[in-house]
Parts: C-alpha cells; structure tokens; sequence
C-alpha cells in the first residue's frame, strides 16, 4: 500500500509543479491589445512579438518570459515591470521608460533603445549586443554578467 502511494506520488509530483508554471492571463492579454494599458497585468511568458505598444502603459506588469521580440514599444512605460528571461529582441525601444525594472537574463540583441530610461534597473545577465544604445540613462542601474552592445561581457556589478 505504502509503495503504491509513493509511486502515485513520485508520478503525481512533476505534474503539480508544470501545472504551477506561469502563463499569461488572456484577459489581460486583450485589454492590453484593447486599450493599450495594461499596468500591474499579468503578461508571463505572452506572445507579445510584432506588435505595436508604442507608448503603451505597462507599469508594474509581469512580462516575465514574454516574447516581444520585434515589437514596437517607442516611448512605452515599463517601470518596474518584470521582464525576467524575456525576447525583447530587434524591438523599437526608442524612448521607452524602464525605471527599476527587472531585466534579469532578457534578451535585447540588435533592439534600439535611444534615450531609453534604465535607472534603477536590474540588467543582470541581460544581453544587448548588437543594440543601439544612444542616449540612454542607465544611472544606478545594475550590471553583472551583462553582455554589452559590443560583446563585452561585464565581469562585476557597477553602479553609474
């Protein structure tokens, strides 16, 4: 009996913790392609690639996993948003507000965020080779293991 009960468990338990994965809420998902607002949202891990969320209002929102890749998000505010492990690859962040966000292992290659706002934010791990990045106001901001437009790869935390 007891075997049995372990075997229906050690079963049992892989499925629990998929099942606890997080996804994105379609409600908010269609509000957000609705109004163009969608702060506090949970967005995780949504399908957000080619869309247009220039100036969207997305602070706050868990866009954890999300794919935005190639999205335009020009002047959008995503202040303190999770974007942890997130696409944001060729996207137009021109603008774009991401005071203290999260950015922790998000992919930037070739983005352009020309006079993006980064203060406060956690870059750690994240990848922005190849992207533009003029203008940008990364004070305070933290960087480790950081891959840098050029390809250079920040060895320990720095603080601007």
């Amino acid at each position: 009996m007891k075997i049995s009960i372990l075997a229906t468990v050690a079963f049992l338990a892989p499925l629990c913790f998929m099942a606890s994965a997080r996804a994105y809420n379609p409600q908010d998902l269609a509000q957000l392609k609705r109004t163009n607002a969608c702060p506090r949202c949970d967005l995780s891990n949504a399908p957000l690639n080619n869309l247009n969320l220039s100036r969207a209002n997305l602070r706050n929102a868990n866009l954890q996993g999300a794919n935005l890749s190639r999205s335009i998000l020009a002047g959008a505010d995503l202040s303190d948003a999770n974007l942890e492990t997130a696409n944001i690859s060729s996207a137009n962040l021109v603008e774009t507000l991401l005071i203290g966000a999260n950015l922790k292992s998000a992919i930037l290659i070739n983005s352009n965020l020309t006079g993006a706002g980064l203060m406060a934010a956690n870059l750690e791990g994240a990848n922005f080779k190849g992207a533009i990045m003029d203008l940008v106001n990364s004070r305070g901001a933290r960087y480790r293991a950081t891959t840098m437009p050029n390809g250079t790869v920040t060895p320990t935390p720095t603080w601007r």
